[in-house]
């Protein structure tokens, strides 16, 4: 991320210093004050132009509903809560939720997707990749929440000993499965597709569970053998877990919501000392990431 200083920041926005300053005491700019110096990170200066961007009321976008689509998460839907940011949830996976989100039905989207780190955990970045090649989204803005633990969730003591996808397939073991578009099934579909499978080579439980802690809880009663989850999920629903790698796991908005009241008590949260100790509470959490800008179209 680029930093500018005071007198680049004010010539970046066309302002003069002293009222750059009266911004940063009203605190009505982004800036960080490193070793007595006022720093400008340059996206975060962008964003804050096009939030006050004025349009002809014939093109005036309409606000999308406090609402954030895609991928369930524990920790995240702590986190809205928690925050006081007044953002409603609808889980739907996040392929779903994109589709929200371009349609304007969504303030903002969790996602996950995958690629090659799924052979590799130090390569590549899935989200970062798919979201800049969006047709669309030319404003696109994504906010890291952490990375999680992905796996393969099996009953306490795995009496089937699953310890990987060819053992469910060698097994003949039931695997409960998420709807098309979530993220945990595209993982799964990409797992198959390096050992030179596919979904019906799978004894599939049916109907495709809804969210994560819903396939944990078909394991859980009996009705699956398996099922591919993060492992806060299985930790919640006091199953056994087989890890398979780590996902980037985050918030996908448009640039002019980045800005609202509820999106930036909901950023701010995320770098609280308080949602770093629910995740290690929760467990297979890691917030490096957890407020930050990893993407700015």
């Amino acid at each position: 991320m680029e930093f500018l200083t005071t007198s680049e920041a004010a010539e970046y926005l066309r302002l003069g210093e002293r009222k750059l300053y009266e911004l940063v005491t009203s605190g009505a700019i982004p800036c960080s004050k490193v070793t007595g110096k006022w720093l400008f990170p340059r996206h975060e200066l962008d964003l804050w132009v096009l939030s006050g961007l004025a349009r002809p009321a014939g093109m005036m976008a309409a606000d999308a509903p406090p609402i954030v689509g895609g991928s369930q998460d524990d920790l995240l839907e702590w986190s809205l809560r928690e925050s006081g940011s007044g953002l409603a949830s609808l889980n739907e996976g996040t392929t779903r939720g994109v589709d929200r989100l371009l349609r304007g039905e969504v303030t903002a989207t969790a996602i996950h997707f995958h690629g090659d780190e799924v052979s590799d955990n130090r390569a590549g970045d899935p989200n970062v990749a798919t979201v800049r090649a969006m047709p669309g989204l030319h404003d696109a803005v994504l906010i890291g929440v952490a990375r999680r633990e992905q796996g393969l969730l099996v009953a306490s003591g795995n009496s089937k000993r699953l310890h990987s996808l060819p053992d469910v397939l060698a097994s003949g073991a039931k695997i409960a499965v998420r709807q098309a578009g979530a993220g945990a099934q595209l993982l799964l579909e990409e797992l198959l597709t390096r050992i030179g499978a596919s979904l019906k080579d799978l004894r599939r439980l049916e109907p495709p569970c809804l969210t994560g802690p819903d396939l944990a809880a078909a394991i859980a009663t009996g009705q699956a053998d398996c099922g591919i989850a993060t492992r806060a999920a299985a930790r919640s629903a006091g199953l056994d877990f087989v890890p398979l790698l780590w996902e980037d796991f985050d918030l996908l908005m448009r640039q002019r919501s980045y800005f609202r009241p509820g999106m930036q008590a909901l950023i701010g949260f995320l770098s609280s000392r308080r949602m770093k100790q629910r995740a290690a509470d929760l467990s297979g959490y890691d917030t490096t990431p957890a407020g930050q800008i990893r993407f700015a179209a």
